[in-house]
């Protein structure tokens, strides 16, 4: 059956030309992306034991993970939690298959807290948060729809978006808060929280960079260690932007901070993130599938985290579509950006969605007809092997936020 895939030339501003941008950011240990981060381990860890136990994934969500903030007194040097942060994790799962039960809760509890280990490192999970686990029983009925033997029907009519390729300020906010934990606090300042959020505004060739980090105080020794360590950090940022930009890019660091007030006055933790003192989190209220939230850009509001990895479309679309937009940049030439729009339509096969629609704004001079039909060829190839996807969310080789 032919597809539906429409190309076409979008008469707009390329994002790099437009005065204004803005590009935001929030980073593992906020509260949102913890959320975000528990429901998708728990859903790729139920993904592994239905493989290994039935041989298929069987239906499940796990969306709808929130968390609850503790209280905490940090200081320099030390601190303590003195309410643990309260995690629910929340969803359906399918429990039975052939009379055979599946420890779904242990599953999911299991993952749970092995995630929060691996990713805020200073939280000592037997004193500092709370997991708990409310799973409904999924639907039994569904088992056909997650049969691998035929592409999957989808499960709603809904839509996913993706936009490529990421501009300079899009590759700086997302990659100032990836370095900042990946790099600079493993080898040199590991009083950096992984609660960082990136705001980042360019003015025309101005780019702005406002950035808030929950530091760790037993890694921080008094107010002057704090200075400096932001100081460093900032340092580290700008020139990190030098790899992405050649505009002028201007940087700081925890702005509502009054270091004269002491350690009750700046953005000083006990584990890293916010959540400990105050503030909650729930899946998709933050980063969207690319790991940024971009308002300059069409977005989807779906939730992708936490979603089976079969036939749920708020998932699998917004995810293909960022890939078939990095591929269209990738394989096709004279491209300044692409923006792919796929809309599903509820009990149809997935690989055969309503419209598959690209809008590309190309270089001045290109032959849009050759764009088009190259970009066609990419997008179907997509679709045509589109349950690769799932392959890649349940090896965790694609982020969801």
């Amino acid at each position: 059956m032919m597809r539906n895939i429409k190309v076409e030339h979008l008469h707009e501003t390329p994002i790099e030309k437009q005065e204004i941008e803005l590009v935001e950011r929030k980073g593992m240990g906020h509260p949102d992306s913890i959320s975000d981060g528990l429901a998708e381990a728990v859903s790729r860890a139920l993904c592994k034991e239905y493989i290994n136990k039935c041989g298929a994934v069987l239906h499940h969500n796990t969306d709808e993970t929130q968390i609850v903030a503790g209280r905490a007194n940090p200081q320099f040097g030390g601190g303590e939690v003195t309410k643990p942060i309260y995690t629910l994790l929340v969803g359906r799962a399918t429990k039975t298959f052939d009379g055979m039960e599946i420890p779904v809760e242990a599953v999911a509890l299991e993952a749970a807290r092995d995630y929060v280990r691996n990713t805020i490192v200073d939280m000592d999970m037997e004193r500092d948060m709370i997991i708990d686990c409310k799973l409904g029983t999924g639907s039994s009925d569904l088992r056909d729809v997650f049969q691998r033997d035929h592409v999957p029907m989808a499960n709603d009519t809904s839509f996913g978006v993706g936009h490529a390729p990421f501009s300079e300020l899009e590759q700086i906010v997302y990659n100032t808060e990836r370095q900042l934990l990946t790099d600079l606090k493993r080898k040199k300042i590991p009083g950096i929280g992984e609660d960082i959020k990136v705001m980042g505004l360019r003015d025309k060739d101005d780019i702005s960079l406002t950035i808030c980090c929950g530091m760790v105080g037993k890694h921080i020794d008094d107010m002057d260690h704090y200075i400096s360590a932001k100081e460093e950090m900032t340092e580290y940022v700008l020139d990190l932007a030098t790899k992405y930009t050649e505009r002028n890019v201007f940087a700081q660091i925890n702005t509502a901070d009054d270091v004269k007030g002491g350690c009750d006055r700046v953005f000083l933790t006990v584990t890293g993130t916010s959540a400990e003192m105050g503030d909650d989190g729930s899946v998709g209220r933050g980063n969207r599938s690319n790991g940024l939230i971009t308002p300059n850009r069409p977005m989807s509001m779906e939730a992708t985290s936490g979603k089976n990895p079969i036939n749920h479309i708020g998932k699998i679309y917004n995810i293909l579509s960022t890939q078939m937009a990095r591929d269209v940049v990738s394989a096709v030439d004279e491209i300044s950006d692409v923006h792919v729009k796929l809309l599903s339509q509820i009990g149809q096969p997935i690989d055969q969605p309503l419209v598959a629609n690209a809008r590309i704004i190309p270089e001045e001079g290109a032959n849009f007809a050759n764009i088009r039909s190259e970009a066609e060829v990419v997008i179907d190839d997509w679709l045509e092997n589109i349950t690769k996807i799932t392959d890649m969310v349940v090896n965790g080789d694609v982020m969801t936020f």
